[in-house]
């Protein structure tokens, strides 16, 4: 009798837990979607019923003039912050309480993707973020430029040496190519052309890095998201052993030969060593990329903290791993939007260019750092691209520390955060929010220009995130960007073709952001 007795009060528990609704912001009194049980609001993604930039833009929009709004990562409550004075105060503020992203590998299993400045927690993110900080300044910057526009301009030589006059192509696959290329011969010290190799392994093995339409990873990111003890008691990896090993080998054979044959070349592996060996020289003041480039928090400034006292060639490798993958995709999705937009707005690719025939024959047909981060134009043009089209549609925050969101308005409760609470912040919707932004469908680079950037709403604007905890790598990401867009516009008009799908609309079957039936696109030669 007592046996079933606990199976009953054990299978009630059990509903109880997972089979009720979540209704943890209905207590609070905080406004929330129709959750599933279990799946809580996931399954709009799992079951590709939307894409993951429209269910936050759903979301955002359906908590209305709230500041914040809940949703549920399969069964764990997330707050989502709308506020722009908020984010500034969580992110900033009172970021002690905010300083970690939430781990996504096991570190035991995983430790070379665990040691990156992205998965790093705590104090040792705090080390290494203070190491690697001097790495990524736009002096540095400005030192990596010649690498990088060299990957630029062979990307745009390689379709002038065709001979058609209009070329179609889908600009994710060839954007991609031209990101791995600046990242294998900035980050990793190789020289690859993925145009000329499109099957080249670095390519190959960037692609198995980031598939992220592979159902194998998404099944693994929600097994770990609700069994992550599962994950660490059989060390299960998130990512591909062979890949991660192939980098890791790179990297390790690369400074190898480096330090053997006293070799020193303009890249970020050169820029790591030097931080290694705890130099920290300057070339001087450097012309900053944009209005989009997050500074340095003066964070640091205000607490000393201890610089990791050596880096390893696996915490090297962590890096440029970690580099890889933020860099393969977000720039070249960039990239991919603001083709598009420029195709469909020819008045505003004809302004672009104009500037870019006035740079080339101010400093005589040679593009130097100076005279692309001049441009002011281009900087609009790039910083609407990232306003639009967002690549990172959300950025987290895990409560570090127990803490009170203080209520502001009538209808408001205190919302008390304990340690390990997750926070999302919606970059997509506050950028499309028209609130902020005006006709925020409305392609307009206007409203980055001199005279209106004072109008936007400070915190509202965060494609690169906020605080301490913002993109180390912005610069970088500006920087190639914008090297791509003057060579490319130098030499070809991108144009629609009879595959171009306009208006663009987000695909449901993958993680990743990107488009129903790809980016089609033309470029059409410019008679010189």
């Amino acid at each position: 009798m007592f046996t079933y007795l606990l199976l009953g009060a054990v299978t009630v528990g059990l509903c109880y837990i997972f089979i009720r609704p979540p209704n943890y912001f209905k207590r609070l009194g905080i406004k929330q979607l129709k959750p599933w049980p279990i799946l809580g609001d996931t399954y709009i993604t799992l079951f590709r019923t939307m894409s993951l930039g429209d269910f936050i833009k759903y979301a955002y929009d359906t908590y209305g003039k709230s500041r914040y709004g809940g949703i549920y990562h399969l069964n764990i409550p997330t707050l989502i912050v709308k506020d722009p004075e908020l984010i500034k105060q969580l992110t900033i503020k009172d970021f002690d309480h905010f300083t970690d992203h939430r781990a996504f590998v096991n570190p035991e299993a995983d430790p070379l993707w665990s040691n990156n400045l992205f998965a790093l927690t705590g104090q040792k993110w705090r080390e290494m973020r203070a190491t690697l900080s001097g790495s990524f300044t736009s002096s540095k910057m400005k030192h990596m430029f010649e690498v990088i526009n060299e990957a630029a301009q062979n990307f745009s030589t390689h379709f002038i040496k065709k001979e058609e006059n209009l070329i179609e192509l889908e600009m994710k696959d060839t954007f991609t190519r031209f990101t791995n290329d600046v990242i294998a011969t900035s980050a990793f010290g190789l020289k690859v052309d993925s145009l000329e190799e499109p099957n080249n392994t670095f390519y190959i093995a960037g692609q198995v890095l980031t598939n992220f339409t592979s159902f194998l990873l998404t099944l693994k990111f929600l097994l770990f998201f609700t069994l992550p003890r599962i994950f660490k008691y059989f060390k299960i990896t998130i990512f591909d052993k062979e890949t991660t090993t192939f980098f890791q080998n790179t990297i390790t054979e690369t400074i190898k030969v480096r330090e053997e044959k006293n070799i020193v070349r303009k890249d970020m592996i050169n820029l790591l060593l030097e931080a290694r060996k705890g130099h920290k020289t300057e070339e001087g003041n450097a012309i900053e990329t944009g209005y989009a480039t997050v500074q340095e928090d003066a964070y640091f400034d205000k607490v000393k903290f201890k610089q990791a006292k050596y880096l390893t060639n696996d915490d090297i490798t962590s890096q440029a791993l970690i580099f890889f993958f933020a860099g393969f995709d977000t720039v070249s999705t960039a990239l991919c939007y603001g083709a598009h937009e420029l195709a469909m707005d020819k008045d505003i690719q004809d302004t672009l260019r104009e500037e870019i025939h006035d740079t080339q024959k101010l400093n005589n047909g040679i593009l130097t750092y100076d005279a692309l981060l001049n441009m002011k134009y281009m900087d609009m043009v790039f910083c609407e691209i990232l306003r639009k089209w967002t690549p990172v549609f959300f950025l987290d925050r895990v409560c570090t520390k127990p803490y009170t969101i203080e209520p502001k308005y009538p209808d408001e409760k205190p919302i008390h955060l304990k340690v390990g609470d997750l926070l999302w912040l919606p970059t997509f919707g506050l950028h499309r929010d028209p609130k902020h932004f005006p006709k925020p469908e409305v392609f307009d680079p206007e409203r980055f220009s001199d005279e209106n950037r004072d109008q936007i709403t400070p915190y509202s604007y965060i494609p690169f995130g906020s605080g301490p905890r913002n993109c180390i790598g912005s610069r970088f990401a500006i920087l190639e960007s914008k090297a791509l867009l003057y060579n490319l516009l130098l030499n070809f008009e991108i144009v629609s073709t009879k595959k171009t799908t306009n208006p663009l609309k987000f695909s449901r079957s993958s993680m990743q952001n990107t488009v129903e039936g790809g980016f089609w696109l033309g470029l059409k030669r410019i008679k010189q």
